[in-house]
């Protein structure tokens, strides 16, 4: 293929300081600029993968105890036909499961202790069908919660704090009590530990327990279950199926997403990756910008050649288009070779970290400190193509200035001193 001659001359001027004495150390700051860029881009991409994994690691825990959907009456008290709005909610076909629940503020005593929880009461054969949690208790500890057995499944940091176990006894303060001559008396009912889980999520496990439906809606006089749980093949579309559902089902009714509800969190992770990729994409930006002193160097060295690709008649524009092919080249070797080396090392990180502990005798991230002791990871193509449009725009960007300096170099002028 005949390629343009500035581009064929730029890619000459690129690869030639290479083996070249004269040119040696103009090679040399390219080189490490590239090199510069393909960390920069590297540590970018290794960093972003690395906070995904974490993220999509604590939403798995999240997701294995709470369902993706909520559905509740919006005066907050028990949904009229609660059968009728989990059919129509089932015929959306994102929906895979439903089941009732009761949810309510309660606190939980044992003695001199006493701590703040949220009670859910749950049917354990059909919350099995909405997170994977019941699901995996539902044969064991969950089984024995029966109607008016008044039994309790602890999150395991809640029975720690308590310092209950299996068997013993806690007293359980319900809202809304009694008004007597003698004042508000709160209602009190004591219920048996039946079992304890561990979803590996500190806020779940610290704050959230089970009972039976029907206890449930006893101990806090209600008429039915408070709303409606659904489970979804695709959790991430929960925001745009709650908005789908709120015109199907019947009016008064509140849909609320798994998002919504832990939108503080997802936010902050949001923050964090967003200030982490600014401040990577600076080591990207010094990396490119070193460009424009290799550039100049080169346009010194080069005078005489300028001038006479002038003399034979190449315009300005075309000395320009040589020297910027010269800068893009390197940009996107530089991104490229980034790119590529960030990805080998994060879908590899799973392992890479393993032997780097093993050789090191430490460990990074250690289990009795850490509820996550290994190093996730999950690389995003939605990631990856913006860190390296933005690496190629900042090495573009920095061969503008090198580039018209050497358009408006002087023939006569830096002949002379030939």
């Amino acid at each position: 293929m005949n390629w343009p001659y500035e581009w064929q001359i730029g890619w000459r001027y690129t690869r030639a300081g290479r083996t070249g004495r004269r040119n040696g150390f103009i090679s040399f700051i390219s080189a490490v600029s590239m090199l510069g860029i393909a960390l920069g881009v590297a540590a970018l991409i290794i960093v972003l993968s690395v906070m995904n994994g974490f993220q999509k690691e604590v939403r798995d825990r999240m997701l294995s105890v709470i369902p993706h959907i909520e559905v509740m009456s919006g005066d907050g008290g028990a949904l009229p036909d609660w059968q009728a709005t989990a059919r129509r909610a089932r015929a959306h076909p994102a929906v895979k499961g439903a089941a009732p629940f009761v949810a309510a503020q309660s606190l939980i005593a044992r003695g001199d202790e006493m701590r703040g929880a949220v009670v859910r009461g749950i049917v354990p054969a059909e919350e099995a069908s909405v997170t994977d949690m019941a699901a995996r208790l539902r044969d064991t500890t969950l089984a024995r919660l029966e109607p008016g057995a008044w039994r309790i499944v602890l999150g395991a940091e809640l029975a720690r704090a308590l310092r209950v176990r299996e068997g013993d006894s806690v007293t359980l303060v319900a809202p809304g009590g009694q008004v007597t001559p003698a004042g508000v008396v709160p209602r009190l009912k004591a219920f048996t530990v039946a079992g304890t889980f561990d979803s590996g999520h500190y806020e779940y496990d610290s704050t959230l327990a089970l009972i039976h439906l029907e206890d449930a809606q006893r101990l806090y006089r209600l008429e039915g279950p408070a709303g409606v749980q659904l489970r979804l093949a695709d959790a991430q579309a929960a925001r745009s199926v709650a908005s789908d559902l709120v015109g199907r089902l019947e009016p008064g009714l509140m849909v609320r997403d798994w998002t919504r509800t832990n939108r503080n969190w997802f936010d902050a992770v949001q923050i964090e990756k967003r200030m982490m990729g600014i401040i990577l994409t600076l080591i990207v930006a010094v990396a490119a910008f070193n460009l424009v002193s290799t550039l100049v160097m080169t346009v010194t060295d080069k005078q005489a050649d300028i001038a006479i690709l002038r003399t034979l008649g190449a315009s300005p524009r075309s000395v320009m288009g040589i020297f910027v092919v010269q800068g893009a080249a390197s940009g996107v070797i530089g991104t490229l070779s980034g790119v590529m080396l960030g990805l080998l090392v994060a879908f590899n990180i799973d392992t890479l970290v393993p032997a780097i502990e093993r050789l090191l005798g430490v460990a990074f991230l250690p289990g009795s400190i850490y509820l996550i002791s290994r190093m996730p990871s999950d690389p995003q193509w939605g990631d990856v193509w913006p860190i390296a449009l933005v690496s190629l725009a900042l090495a573009f960007i920095a061969t503008l200035y090198p580039s018209w300096r050497a358009s408006r170099v002087n023939p006569a002028e830096a002949l002379r001193h030939e």
